[in-house]
């Protein structure tokens, strides 16, 4: 194998638009939370950590992943053997030093949430995704916590909150969704998620649940006066619209569905982004 397939596996395992979206929540975070005009360097300095994170938790995620991507997603880079699960791991390993050496320069307590999410991160690969929901809540819990920490490297964490429920409610959905999409490989390896447990269309409810709580959530921050009316613009034109798609899409019993809704919900969560940063 040459090494421009590797290199292209070692980027490949990262999942590099999940790491990207995760660089520019931190950003919009930033940008968010900040009283002052912050220097760029500091907003791509602080980015930087969470971004590596995510890289290191898609990660280690696939190395315990393996043997039910064997059957649910075969085209993924382990089960094709582009690159070894030690090679993987050294991967895993480098991330989060980076991580780890890039936040402790800018503050004590990035550093602390840098360390916290990389072990909340191992622990679910590890054992939590295993729990029904608890792994779902988990990630969704983590990706909310990438806007408190980019509120955190400004000093006004508050102002992140509202931003981080958002983040939360809707990877929450998509977690349940993703669990859903590889329910068969799950069941055959005996892992116990939300719709193995309780069966597919139960888990479907619940996501459609959490989905109308989000869609009502959204008006708040307007309704508060917290954002401008750009803000309720975009939800209103683009943002609400898609959740409403993804709900019906869920109400069919079209497998297809499924994968349109997990990449519905993921365009979703850059919309809005920009939905909040033009409406603060």
């Amino acid at each position: 194998m040459n090494l421009l397939s590797k290199i292209f596996a070692y980027i490949k395992i990262t999942r590099p638009l999940n790491v990207i979206i995760t660089f520019c929540v931190v950003i919009v975070a930033v940008l968010i939370a900040q009283e002052n005009p912050t220097e760029i360097s500091l907003v791509i300095l602080a980015s930087l950590p969470a971004a590596l994170i995510a890289a290191a938790g898609n990660v280690i995620n696939d190395v315990y992943d393996i043997e039910t991507d064997r059957i649910s997603h075969p085209e993924r880079v382990l089960p094709l053997g582009t690159i070894t699960k030690t090679e993987v791991k050294i991967e895993y390993l480098v991330l989060n030093a980076l991580a780890g050496i890039i936040s402790v320069n800018i503050s004590i307590t990035l550093f602390i949430l840098v360390f916290v999410s990389a072990l909340l991160l191992l622990v679910y690969s590890a054992y939590l995704k295993k729990i029904p929901l608890v792994g779902n809540i988990t990630i969704a819990a983590l990706t909310g916590l990438a806007f408190i920490y980019g509120g955190f490297a400004v000093g006004n964490p508050e102002a992140a909150i509202i931003p981080a429920l958002f983040a939360f409610l809707i990877n929450l959905i998509r977690e349940v969704v993703k669990d859903v999409q590889d329910v068969e490989g799950d069941r055959k390896q005996n892992i116990n998620t939300f719709p193995v447990k309780y069966e597919i269309e139960f888990a479907k409810k619940l996501a459609i649940i959490i989905t109308i709580i989000l869609i009502a959530f959204t008006f708040y921050p307007f309704i508060a006066k917290l954002y401008k009316i750009e803000y309720f613009i975009v939800v209103m034109v683009f943002v609400n619209p898609v959740l409403v798609l993804c709900i019906k899409s869920l109400m069919q019993k079209r497998e297809s569905n499924i994968v349109l809704v997990s990449n519905l919900l993921k365009l979703n969560m850059i919309t809005g982004l920009i939905a909040i940063y033009f409406g603060n």
